[in-house]
């Protein structure tokens, strides 16, 4: 059983999470060659982006799971979308993580998008490695980075290299914990090649003259700096993730990304306990158990196939094992299990604790349900669920593609894409649908369009807040009849109300004072 290292890569959008994921994979030595995220003329387009939208764009709309063996460690790479729309299948993603690659642009520094996502990280005590980005260009002080992301994020950073250059002009790193420098040669691979480099002791005199006296003075200058005021190293800080690894490189050029996979894999906790309604359950364990953290539809168009992404907790999976969900109250046999590296697959015979593997799922699974061994009956703790803040109403343009229609707005409301509600003795074929922004409403139309063939009208709502309601059936009959709010159902028939604003919600929960209001369905974890 190797050692499983299973993380996510989170981070602001544009701030190369696809590509440093990419990069990854080629000194991991399961890519050859790298392309570009929008390397159009080339037609070369990230490894982990396999949806189409995603390769037009450039941007990463969904989760995607790569899996590969390097040095002795089987690794699980979950790179997720950046963009703050997505948020909700990054958090889902997160709970299948046992610890956070945490990218930041070198020249912005820590951004919007980067607090939300390393509060959950912080919110789950997982450990944060920090990679700053993008030093082949205009960058920041690292000094005033480091301030930076410990004022604004509240965690203590430790920097293992130390960028050797001038600003947008950087030659290599220092290798702290060795004493080291590496410099990297200018040639004209354009990062899709590993970078070919020197490195020997930092008081060989051969560095001082390849950087030159000022350059060196100030490397040795910051890093006496850094060893009297810095961090001290500890690991235990780092496993309790109050202290955060902090590397510099460039993913573009490969600059800095061998000594990050190393030191990353050699620092990184192997597969964490899960908490359960039956206590913790142990990766040690031998009683088999998993969940499911995403669903996703038409991986492969050719195929229309479906699949549950599952996290192994505990036990060992092997090929057509029989489990029980809990959630379902019966057995299903897990056949044909998938290992990834984005649409490329393989058959899986047996997985281990940590490892992320694809089962073809034909509408059975659901996001967060617990698979465990036959005779056993525990759910590991609930997901953390958005409340939507746009909604817009839905229906096919052609009343002949109502059967698509159908199938497409089911499967990727149970994906996650987007949460889909139906309005109370509406016979129109047409769905509610709420969103967190934007950009998930293009993604559901597009995906309609390209995956089932069916075109949408699609008609903006003017709500934007939403509210699960538990009260006595004369009491929805009640608000049935209210002009101020919308009342609907979500998938599982539960009452939720609309309304325009915070001040209309207040003004109808004070005159329906019998009737509770939550922000998520009873039992879920709000964010």
């Amino acid at each position: 059983m190797q050692p499983r290292k299973t993380f996510a890569i989170i981070s602001h959008p544009d701030a190369g999470k696809t590509t440093l994921t990419e990069k990854l994979l080629l000194y991991g030595g399961a890519i050859r060659l790298a392309g570009t995220v929008k390397g159009r003329k080339a037609q070369k387009h990230a490894v982990s982006d396999w949806m189409e939208i995603e390769k037009q764009r450039g941007i990463s709309v969904t989760s995607s799971v790569l899996q590969f063996d390097y040095d002795g460690f089987r690794i699980n790479i979950l790179d997720t979308p950046g963009h703050q729309d997505f948020s909700e299948d990054t958090y889902r993603t997160l709970m299948a993580a046992d610890s956070a690659v945490m990218l930041i642009d070198a020249a912005k520094g820590v951004e919007e998008q980067t607090k939300k996502l390393f509060k959950v990280c912080k919110q789950r005590q997982i450990p944060v490695f920090t990679f700053v980005n993008k030093l082949d260009r205009y960058a920041k002080n690292p000094f005033e980075l480091m301030e930076e992301i410990e004022q604004t994020l509240g965690i203590r950073t430790y920097p293992m290299n130390w960028p050797v250059g001038t600003d947008g002009a950087y030659k290599g790193i220092y290798i702290r914990d060795k004493a080291q420098i590496e410099l990297f040669e200018d040639c004209a691979v354009h990062g899709q090649q590993k970078l070919p480099s020197t490195i020997g002791s930092a008081k060989d005199p051969m560095f001082k003259e390849a950087l030159g006296e000022e350059i060196y003075n100030n490397l040795c200058e910051d890093i006496d700096l850094l060893d009297v005021a810095g961090e001290e190293f500890s690991k235990e800080r780092v496993d309790k993730g109050d202290l955060s690894p902090l590397f510099f490189g460039s993913a573009l050029t490969n600059f800095g990304v061998r000594l990050f996979l190393e030191e990353f894999l050699r620092l990184a906790p192997p597969p964490a306990a899960r908490v359960s309604d039956n206590g913790t359950i142990d990766p040690e364990d031998e009683t088999f158990s998993a969940f499911v953290f995403k669903i996703q539809a038409n991986m492969n168009p050719a195929h229309r196939d479906r699949l549950a992404f599952m996290r192994i907790c505990s036990g060992k999976f092997t090929k057509g094992m029989s489990v029980y969900n809990p959630q379902l109250g019966k057995s299903l046999k897990l056949a044909q299990p998938q290992q990834f590296l984005a649409q490329e697959r393989a058959i899986v015979e047996e997985a281990y604790p940590g490892d992320v593997i694809g089962l073809f799922d034909p509408g059975v699974l659901r996001i967060g349900d617990t698979l465990c061994e036959e005779g056993k009956s525990f759910r590991f703790s609930d997901f953390p669920v958005f409340p939507p803040e746009q909604f817009a109403r839905v229906q096919a343009k052609d009343t002949m593609k109502r059967k698509q229609f159908l199938k497409g707005m089911n499967e990727l409301a149970q994906e996650g894409a987007v949460q889909i509600f139906k309005q109370y003795d509406d016979f129109i074929e047409s769905y509610v649908v709420g969103a967190v922004g934007t950009l998930q409403f293009e993604v559901l139309e597009y995906r309609l369009k390209n995956e089932y063939g069916v075109d949408i009208l699609m008609n903006h709502l003017s709500y934007t807040v939403a509210r699960w309601i538990t009260c006595e059936e004369n009491e929805l009959k009640a608000l049935k009849n209210s002009d101020s709010i919308l009342l609907i159902k979500d998938h599982f028939d539960r009452p939720v109300v609309l309304a325009n604003n915070e001040w209309q919600l207040k003004w109808v929960m004070e005159r329906n004072k019998e009737i509770e209001f939550s922000p998520v369905p009873q039992n879920a974890q709000a964010i």
